[in-house]
C-alpha cells in the first residue's frame, strides 16, 4: 500500500485489508512518503499491529514505493491495495481462487467508486460509468476474462521478479504499463467482476482536475513509448480537446468576417461533434446517470468535461512533450512536487 497523505481514509482502508479472511499468514506493507497531514503519525500507531510493516518511500513515487514494498514482503502472492480504496470481504480469497483457475499472472476486479459528498459522488458515477473513463473492464465490466489491465491486482511475484517490477520512471499508468509487459511475456492478467474494490475518488474540483491533467499527460507518454500498445478509447478525450479548439478558432474567424459566405457555412461543420458531446453529457446528466435532484445533475454537467478535457489537455502535453516530471499535485496542494 503506497501512502501519501491519507490521514482520512487510512485507518479504514487499513482495516479493511486486516480483516481479509485468508488461509495462510498475511502481511501488510505500507510504502510511506513524507506526508504533511498526520498520515505518518496515524501509519506509526497502526503499525503496533505486527502484522503491518512500515517502508519508507522518501520519493513519493507509487512505482517505487511499490516495488519497495515488493521487495520487503516474505510470501510469494503480491496483493496491491490503495489507501483511498476498501476491499470487501472475502476480496483477497476469491481473487486467489481465480489466480489459480484461470492460471493467470494477475487478477483484478470492478473499481466501485463511491463518495460521501454531492461533488464526490458525481465523480464516482462519472468512474462508474462507460462515458465517464471510457468503459475500460474495471469501471464496471461483467462479463469475466483476459484484461488489458487490472485495478490494483492481485499478482504472483515470480511473474513480477521476472517482467522487472513497476517501471520506476512512470509515475502514473505505471499499472497499465506492467501488465503490458505480463502481458507480452506469455502470461494472463484476468478481469474477475465477482471482486469489488470500494475507491473514494478526490474531494474538489481544482484536486480533479489537476489528477485527471497528470495522468493524462502521463498516458501520453506511455503513447510516446508504446505507440499501438495503447488501446483506441485513450483517443477520444485529446480529439475532444482538438475540436473544441478547432471550434472556437472557426468561431473567431467567421465572427471576424476571415470567414464568410460559402466557406463560413461549410467551416461549421467542425462544431458537430462538440454539439453531439454537449448533447451526450446533457443526457447523461439528466438520466439514471446523474445522480437524483438538481443538484447532483448540475455536479454531473461540471464533472464529466472537466475529467475530459483535463485528462485530454494532459495527453496532447505528454504526447508533444513527454511526461518528464509530471506529478500529480491533487493531493499536494499546488506545488509540483511530492515532497513536503
Amino acid at each position: 500500500m503506497p501512502v501519501l497523505n491519507e490521514r482520512g481514509y487510512l485507518q479504514r482502508a487499513v482495516q479493511t485489508v486486516l480483516a481479509q479472511d485468508v488461509a495462510g499468514p498475511t502481511e501488510l506493507i505500507i510504502a510511506l512518503a513524507p506526508s504533511t497531514d498526520g498520515t505518518t503519525e496515524l501509519a506509526g500507531e497502526l503499525a503496533a499491529d505486527d502484522r503491518i510493516v512500515i517502508v519508507d518511500n522518501p520519493e513519493a513515487d507509487i512505482p517505487i514505493g511499490l516495488n519497495r514494498a515488493i521487495r520487503a514482503a516474505r510470501y510469494p502472492t503480491i496483493v496491491r491495495v490503495d489507501a483511498h480504496s476498501e476491499l470487501e470481504p472475502g476480496y483477497t480469497t476469491r481473487a486467489l481462487a481465480t489466480l489459480d483457475r484461470v492460471r493467470a499472472a494477475n487478477v483484478g476486479g470492478v473499481m466501485k467508486a463511491d463518495g460521501h459528498t454531492p461533488f464526490q459522488r458525481a465523480v464516482a458515477r462519472a468512474y462508474n460509468s462507460p462515458i465517464g473513463l471510457g468503459g475500460g473492464a474495471y469501471h464496471g465490466g461483467t462479463q469475466e476474462g483476459e484484461a488489458e489491465s487490472a485495478y490494483l491486482g492481485v499478482m504472483r511475484r515470480d511473474v513480477l521478479e521476472e517482467v522487472g517490477l513497476f517501471d520506476e520512471s512512470i509515475r502514473r499508468g505505471e499499472d497499465w504499463e506492467l501488465n503490458l509487459r505480463i502481458r507480452r511475456a506469455g502470461y494472463r492478467v484476468w478481469f474477475d467482476p465477482s471482486l469489488a474494490v470500494t475507491y473514494w475518488p478526490r474531494e474538489s474540483w481544482t484536486r480533479l482536475v489537476r489528477q485527471f491533467s497528470a495522468t493524462g499527460r502521463w498516458r501520453g507518454e506511455l503513447v510516446r513509448r508504446y505507440g499501438r500498445g495503447n488501446s483506441v478509447r485513450f483517443f477520444a478525450p485529446p480529439a475532444l480537446v482538438l475540436m473544441l479548439a478547432l471550434s472556437l478558432v472557426v468561431a473567431a474567424l467567421q465572427l471576424s468576417g476571415v470567414l464568410a459566405g460559402w466557406w463560413g457555412v461549410a467551416a461549421s461543420i467542425v462544431y458537430l461533434p462538440v454539439i453531439a458531446y454537449a448533447l451526450l453529457v446533457i443526457v447523461v446528466a439528466l438520466g439514471r446517470g446523474g445522480g437524483t435532484g438538481s443538484r447532483d445533475r448540475l455536479w454531473t454537467l461540471a464533472v464529466l468535461p472537466s475529467m475530459h478535457l483535463a485528462w485530454g489537455a494532459g495527453f496532447l502535453g505528454g504526447v508533444l512533450g513527454g511526461a518528464h516530471d509530471t506529478v500529480d499535485t491533487s493531493r499536494l496542494g499546488s506545488r509540483n512536487t511530492p515532497l513536503p
